[in-house]
């Protein structure tokens, strides 16, 4: 008896569990895109938002957000797979499904060279809808125009994905006044690693602890071989070695939805097989994000400093806007705790249910969006969306999604001076 009562305890404690993992994986047979990681347009999902508490209006936004889709960040990967390319069809090592790749692959080969790294038209229009949506979710903090002020990394496609946003909000109203920032001055507040940052700091990568406990969770080797044997009849005789050949084509099949040629790799790599092994990928993603927490602290701290100016009277701003990368927007994610990005497993199967690689996707971003009352005594609250939908933040509260700032605040200040 006391056998079969420990084992339904054990069933009704796993429940949960199971439960967020089919989640997270309905997810990605929902939109099998989202199993491409980082590389994983923005979703759009529909959001429904919780009403704010009786009396209460939001008056202020603090956001950061990732620059949106754009050709890949690496000249190499256009360069090698050309070199690859172009000597396997000498040779003769082309599958005829090789061969119509090679010849879709010249045929854009000019495109991928001049547009490596840089904003495509999908990016910017992602930067639009997402600052539209902003403005019809938070109607009172815009409606009477005001002071906003955007800031960006130096990087060009950064840049424009603040111009993009920015502008729309303009259309929206054009009582709204921007003043759009790529500087040095403030490099702190989106990429305070940056080498041209005037502010010198000294970053601790961490490490998380599922690595301690690796166990075998599905690998992507017979992806990678089956992506091989797809394109090559053989790779003997080819400079690059099979591993690196497999990721840049990996690398690129992913991209394609973001450089408007996708199904240009039909037949080579399926969306299934990548679901499949996106656990293992997603590892490698949390293990990244997780080492670099101590770089979001400049970051965190700006967010900080600049909404104790707007409660304080010191600043008339209605927002303040960031644009930056997944390498500063994905710790500051797990820094500030969202949706439990901070809990560190242990075991390697509860990574996904605490991060999910595709929450960096391509324009990610992160707002807090503030709320007061005609009672100066009911204190400010704070809730925050990640990529439009409400996340939890690792803070008490009796009012889900909202919080009170001051809570907030004392948890992040803490963490700030606690990661090094």
């Amino acid at each position: 008896m006391k056998t079969i009562f420990l084992i339904v305890v054990l069933s009704i404690m796993t429940l949960p569990l199971c439960a967020q993992q089919d989640a997270v994986f309905e997810q990605l047979k929902a939109n099998p895109q989202k199993a491409y990681g980082n590389d994983c347009p923005y979703p759009f999902d529909n959001s429904v938002l919780t009403k704010a508490p009786k009396g209460y209006k939001p008056f202020y936004i603090s956001h950061y957000g990732r620059h949106g889709s754009r050709y890949y960040w690496n000249e190499k990967l256009y360069a090698e797979l050309d070199t690859l390319l172009t000597d396997a069809h000498s040779k003769g090592l082309l599958t005829s499904l090789g061969e119509k790749f090679y010849t879709n692959f010249m045929s854009i080969k000019d495109e991928l060279t001049t547009g490596v790294s840089e904003l495509t038209q999908l990016g910017w229009e992602q930067h639009q809808k997402i600052a539209r949506i902003m403005y019809n979710n938070f109607p009172e903090v815009f409606k009477n125009g005001g002071n906003v002020l955007a800031i960006s990394s130096l990087t060009g496609r950064c840049v424009i994905s603040m111009s993009a946003f920015c502008q729309e909000l303009v259309q929206c109203n054009p009582k709204i006044e921007i003043r759009e920032q790529s500087s040095r001055f403030t490099l702190d507040g989106v990429v305070p690693s940056d080498k041209q940052n005037p502010v010198k700091h000294t970053f601790t990568k961490l490490k998380p602890r599922y690595e301690a406990n690796m166990k075998n969770l599905a690998g992507d080797d017979d992806l990678r071989k089956n992506v091989i044997s797809r394109v090559f009849t053989s790779t003997d005789g080819l400079k690059a070695n099979p591993h690196h050949i497999s990721s840049n084509l990996l690398h690129l099949y992913t991209s394609l939805p973001n450089i408007a040629h996708e199904g240009m790799m039909d037949g080579i790599i399926a969306d299934n097989e990548l679901i499949n092994t996106w656990e293992r990928s997603n590892l490698g993603s949390y293990s990244w994000v997780f080492s670099l927490q101590s770089e979001a602290v400049p970051i965190l701290r700006d967010i900080i400093t600049k909404t104790d100016a707007v409660l304080s009277g010191k600043s008339d701003h209605i927002a303040d806007l960031r644009f930056g990368h997944d390498s500063f927007i994905g710790p500051l994610t797990v820094l500030m705790g969202l949706n439990g990005a901070d809990l560190d497993p242990e075991n390697p199967s509860e990574v996904k249910n605490c991060y999910q690689n595709f929450e960096t996707c391509m324009a990610c971003n992160i707002q807090l969006v503030f709320y007061r009352s005609g009672k100066p005594s009911d204190g400010v609250l704070v809730k925050c969306l990640l990529n439009g939908k409400e996340a939890k933040l690792p803070v008490e509260t009796q009012m889900f999604p909202y919080y009170k700032w001051e809570d907030v605040k004392r948890v992040y200040e803490k963490r700030c001076e606690s990661v090094k």
